[in-house]
């Protein structure tokens, strides 16, 4: 297939040819049976820490590949995502738990917790989002009280990516209600603390592969020492969290696409119907072409984000939000179209088309719902406009 030239460097071509390769021989093969009976994928993600792809994002000095820009990570991201999404977000959700502790964590607690991660001996997990708290992270109820040289957590989280089978937890918890959002603080908590305890695994429509469960703190007593950063800064850590996190949604949004995509020209150009292929039926073809491209404009407002990330100190919100809702509506679209332009296959279950719509539908909630997304869009508008006058 021909590729567009986006100046990737070697390093870059290299994660992509390694990880499509990967995607190819050891997922493809099992993804309809990860799916099937809902089995977390730690045996792939292992052989992924054998590879060094564990580790992409974190620095070397702690352990891990060091990688020289975001979008390494993400091309990383959308390979996976190509041919599963399920698998993909259980690699991408550990960056997700690391993320606050590179961001906010000491030295420290860097190197305690980040090269076990790197190394793919150990799995993280973000916890945030609450039975009556997701998009409004000023209105999370779990509680950190400060006793002596400890804090005890007390609550619950909802619908937390490698809930379970993660070992480290970048936890929010609030430390001060009375100031609302600002009063929230993170916190590394581990697996095995006393009073820190797991609720069912979600049965999902999509993404059957990763493990989302409730996280439960019941006097949970963790040591002071794992307070990331101060007290009150866990508004900040979650936003900036979001602000590298979010094009890895998007990874996840452009390798669907291009998988479903793969999918549907590879079925049209067998597929024959009154004597030729059906994708000779310029109908078809008409449809292809729109969702080639915007899939192919997504990929390029994907890598336009990560380089901006990458070279800017400005706040980027309004630019990973905008790549967030495009790629993950686009796709929606693709999936949806998939399946439509299968007809009756792409509803069964042997064809993967039907699998990869059900994924998709996730990528417009987690990690903030696109309608929130383009509150956040909004709102760096109005900020930019106003400050002109």
């Amino acid at each position: 297939m021909a590729e567009m030239d986006y100046g990737l460097t070697e390093q870059q071509q290299e994660i992509r040819s390694i990880m499509r390769e990967f995607a190819e021989e050891r997922v493809k093969p099992v993804r309809a049976e990860l799916d099937e009976k809902d089995i977390f994928p730690r045996e792939l993600l292992n052989e992924l820490g054998k590879m060094d792809l564990m580790g992409l994002y974190i620095p070397e000095e702690y352990g891990g590949f060091g990688a020289e820009s975001m979008l390494d990570f993400v091309i990383a991201i959308e390979e996976l995502s190509r041919v599963c999404i399920g698998v993909s977000v259980s690699y991408a959700a550990n960056a997700l738990g690391a993320d606050p502790i590179i961001i906010g964590g000491s030295d420290e607690q860097k190197k305690k917790y980040l090269a076990p991660l790197a190394k793919g001996e150990k799995l993280a997990a973000f916890a945030l989002t609450e039975p009556n708290a997701g998009s409004d992270a000023g209105g999370i109820q779990t509680t950190a009280v400060k006793k002596g040289d400890k804090y005890v957590l007390n609550g619950t989280k909802q619908w937390i990516t490698n809930g379970g089978e993660a070992d480290t937890y970048s936890v929010m918890a609030m430390t001060d209600r009375s100031k609302g959002a600002r009063g929230a603080s993170f916190f590394i908590l581990e697996k095995g603390m006393p009073g820190f305890t797991f609720g069912k695994k979600e049965n999902k429509m999509g993404i059957r592969a990763s493990a989302t469960r409730e996280l439960i703190f019941e006097d949970c007593e963790v040591p002071a020492a794992n307070l990331i950063g101060r007290e009150g800064m866990g508004f900040i850590i979650a936003m900036k969290t979001f602000d590298v996190s979010r094009p890895g949604i998007a990874a996840q949004g452009v390798g669907l696409a291009q998988g479903a995509l793969d999918e549907v020209i590879n079925y049209a150009r067998q597929r024959v119907q009154f004597g030729k292929p059906i994708i000779a039926n310029q109908g078809y073809q008409w449809t292809l072409a729109d969702l080639a491209t915007k899939t192919e404009a997504a990929r390029a407002l994907l890598y336009s984000v990560c380089r901006t990330a990458d070279k800017s100190t400005k706040d980027i919100s309004k630019y990973s939000a905008m790549i967030k809702l495009f790629a993950t509506d686009v796709a929606m679209d693709v999936t949806t179209w998939a399946v439509q332009l299968l007809g009756g296959y792409g509803y069964m279950k042997e064809y993967p088309v039907e699998k990869m719509m059900r994924d998709a539908k996730i990528l417009q909630i987690y990690e903030g719902t696109n309608q929130v997304q383009r509150d956040v869009i909004g709102a760096a508008l109005i900020k930019e406009y106003a400050s002109k006058k």
